[in-house]
């Protein structure tokens, strides 16, 4: 008699989606314990800080043995725990603490818009807290912070703009009362003029400052890098068109770059310009925006804004062209990451200026003048 032959269950059809379901379970869950573990380093690493900073007699290091303190904690952690205590991160821990030893230990969830927040960040990694340990400005320091858990920045993101000196370039854009508000409270999109920023940084294009490039070839290369443009510009602006064609009067016009902004709930159009600010590209913008406001827009939406990105503005050309209450704003655009220091020290000219304006009028320094309007 031959043995019976055992056969293997066949596996059930899994039903539709199921496994997509489970799958996306997982990962969601392996994300908060990756969060949650990480919060908890940052809270471990400021206690830490605090605990070498008392033990330094209040940060206040003697000569050598700040530095023997640091190395013998290292050698005994390490022994203990592993890799990650090394000198050179136990300093971190205590800078650490020392820029933002105001705070609480604890996690907050999302970032807060009080101008003495109570805790870290469950956004931003040691990795961040680190980085940002470094700038010496408290309220850039705080600017950058809560941009980054916002806008879920990766370290490069945020190393970026820094390097484009994005604090300095916003505050340019506004008056010089909305200093304080970007670093209590971050870059809050409530109106069209805080959606421009002075200068555009274009670096990541790669182009050269040249002569030999067409617009095209700009509007191209942005194409190509449409995710850094979208970080450049800031946040809730969503693609829509490249070249978009409207015909009025059976002649057919061409806008170079078409978004909207979720936030704000409105057009933005982008034209791109190689030279100098010229009255036809303000007066041709403003036909751009009359017509979306009047056959694309809806309703329920609020009006278009233009933006023109010259390589050189006028602005009492500007003043004089357009309209106070105009939607149409101008900013100029570079190629290459800008110089921090020329962008502070153009930033405490123009408070200066401001203040000198503002005292002689009597009345509050106009933002359109510095805002791209």
């Amino acid at each position: 008699m031959s043995p019976r032959k055992v056969v293997a269950p066949q596996a059930a059809a899994l039903p539709g989606e199921l496994l997509g379901r489970v799958v996306t379970i997982l990962e969601d869950a392996r994300q908060r314990v990756a969060r949650t573990v990480n919060s908890e380093m940052v809270l471990a690493y400021w206690l830490i800080g605090r605990e070498i900073v008392q033990a330094l007699q209040g940060g206040q290091d003697r000569a050598g043995y700040g530095q023997s303190l640091l190395d013998g904690l290292a050698s005994e952690l390490t022994n203990r725990f592993g890799r990650g205590f090394s000198a050179t991160n136990l300093k971190n821990c205590r800078l650490f603490y020392q820029a933002y030893a105001e705070r609480q230990p604890e996690i907050r969830q999302t970032a807060s818009d009080e101008s003495s927040p109570t805790g870290f960040l469950a956004e931003l990694s040691w990795s961040h807290y680190v980085f940002l340990t470094g700038l010496r400005n408290a309220d850039e320091r705080r600017f950058y912070e809560i941009e980054a858990a916002r806008g879920t920045w990766t370290l490069a993101q945020m190393r970026r703009q820094f390097d484009s000196g994005l604090f300095e370039r916003l505050a340019l854009s506004r008056d010089p009362q909305a200093i304080g508000q970007l670093a209590a409270e971050g870059d809050l999109i409530q109106a069209p003029k805080d959606l421009i920023k002075t200068p555009y940084v274009l670096e990541f294009l790669g182009l050269e400052e040249r002569s030999s490039y067409s617009e095209s070839d700009l509007e191209a290369a942005i194409i190509n890098k449409i995710e850094h443009f979208l970080l450049e510009l800031g946040k809730g602006f969503l693609f829509e068109a490249r070249q978009k064609r409207f015909t009025f009067e059976e002649e057919h016009f061409f806008v170079d770059l078409v978004f909207y902004n979720r936030l704000l709930r409105c057009y933005v159009l982008i034209d791109l310009k190689l030279g100098k600010l010229t009255h036809q590209n303000l007066g041709q913008m403003q036909m751009y925006v009359n017509y979306f406001d009047r056959f694309v827009k809806r309703d329920d939406e609020h009006k278009t804004v233009g933006i023109i990105l010259c390589k050189k503005k006028n602005d009492a050309l500007v003043e004089i062209t357009l309209p106070q209450d105009a939607n149409v704003h101008a900013s100029e655009y570079q190629l290459y990451l800008p110089s921090k220091d020329e962008l502070q020290q153009r930033l405490q000219e123009w408070a200066a200026e401001s203040a000198v304006a503002g005292g002689q009028d009597g009345s509050q320094p106009a933002a359109s003048k510095k805002a791209g309007k």
